[in-house]
């Protein structure tokens, strides 16, 4: 491979959650841009995790190779303090030194119902949810932080599924993804006379693995599906938020951003690097885009459009930059008795 663009050339780094989707998406590009990569996850060849998916973290390291860095896999279940205690122990004794912590654990797409309300969940489920998806992200966070405040340095970016503070459709869901984004905010105070950052990502439209699967699609032929959903149209390969942290881990001002949420577009743009293909995918304003056009039309709403227009305003209702478009999209749906934690802000 021609060794081009090498900005992390002799860094470590760690992404936790490196199975599938972002995760597998970021270390393959820390990789390109030169990193030694440990890929952690549960699911090893010939025992998977409960998720039942095919990837494995020893591919995601073959990849990570492939694009020039150095892939190491090693099984690790993050819910587990002893087993990510022995990881950085690992990694220390192999490295010397962690200077990128991604954090993208998930697995909880099994244990959200998105059709149940918060007085008839199964409590234990939920537990299971909060451990899986946000106590894992903690236990790893602490361990990893103490080797880079060791060192006066590093990157601990959190993985979630939104950049705003509005509601994300299921309680549950909405907690842990809320929990994750506050948690970078939360450690970048901490951290902060440390010498290490962190802050928080997201990506728009995700094409992964799964998102493939369900549309029937696979990269090669992915556009087949925008008949199917046009938001579609916007979306992004894992690669696209990868190279936004990689952009983000060769920074050297990479502090000014601490405790920041920064969409794969965000990022884009502050770096000027687009995705495999060489567009630039904005799923965020194109939603705002046929949310205003759907707040506008004169003619009533069908389900699916009003499913739409309520999903964005949710979305930003709680956004002060938003307060105008919110006030649009409220009038729209015809909501004239909302509380006032739920109205648009200033409204």
């Amino acid at each position: 491979m021609e060794r081009r663009g090498r900005t992390l050339e002799g860094k470590v780094a760690l992404v936790a959650g490196a199975t599938r989707g972002a995760g597998r998406g970021v270390a393959c590009m820390l990789g390109a841009a030169g990193a030694t990569v440990y890929c952690t996850g549960r699911s090893i060849r010939g025992a998977p995790s409960p998720m039942g998916r095919p990837e494995t973290i020893e591919e995601t390291a073959e990849l990570v190779d492939r694009q020039g860095g150095v892939g190491i896999a090693v099984r690790t279940d993050h819910t587990q303090d002893a087993e990510v205690e022995r990881l950085i122990s690992q990694i220390r004794a192999e490295q010397g030194r962690l200077d990128v912590l991604v954090n993208d654990i998930w697995g909880g797409d099994p244990l959200v119902d998105w059709s149940s309300r918060f007085w008839t969940m199964d409590l234990d489920v939920a537990r299971r949810l909060i451990d899986q998806a946000v106590v894992s992200h903690l236990v790893t966070a602490r361990y990893a932080a103490a080797l880079m405040v060791e060192r006066q340095g590093g990157l601990i970016v959190e993985v979630t599924d939104g950049a705003g503070d509005g509601y994300r459709g299921h309680l549950l869901y909405d907690l842990v993804k809320g929990v994750v984004r506050r948690l970078g905010y939360a450690m970048a105070w901490e951290l902060l006379p440390t010498g290490v950052t962190a802050l928080t990502v997201t990506p728009g439209f995700l094409r992964s693995e799964a998102v493939l699967d369900h549309f029937g699609v696979t990269e090669a032929n992915w556009r087949d599906a925008v008949a199917k959903d046009p938001f579609f149209a916007e979306s992004e390969t894992p690669a696209f938020i990868g190279r936004g942290v990689a952009a983000l881990a060769a920074d050297p001002d990479v502090r000014a951003l601490a405790g920041a949420v920064l969409t794969a577009n965000d990022l884009s743009e502050r770096y000027g690097f687009t995705d495999v293909d060489g567009r630039r995918p904005a799923f965020h304003p194109y939603f705002d885009k046929v949310a205003d056009e759907l707040a506008a039309k004169s003619s009533p709403l069908s389900g699916d459009e009003r499913f739409l227009l309520l999903a964005r305003y949710m979305d930003v209702h709680r956004d002060p930059s938003k307060g105008e478009q919110a006030r649009r999209l409220a009038a729209g749906l015809g909501l004239s008795a909302l509380g006032a934690g739920l109205a648009p802000l200033g409204a």
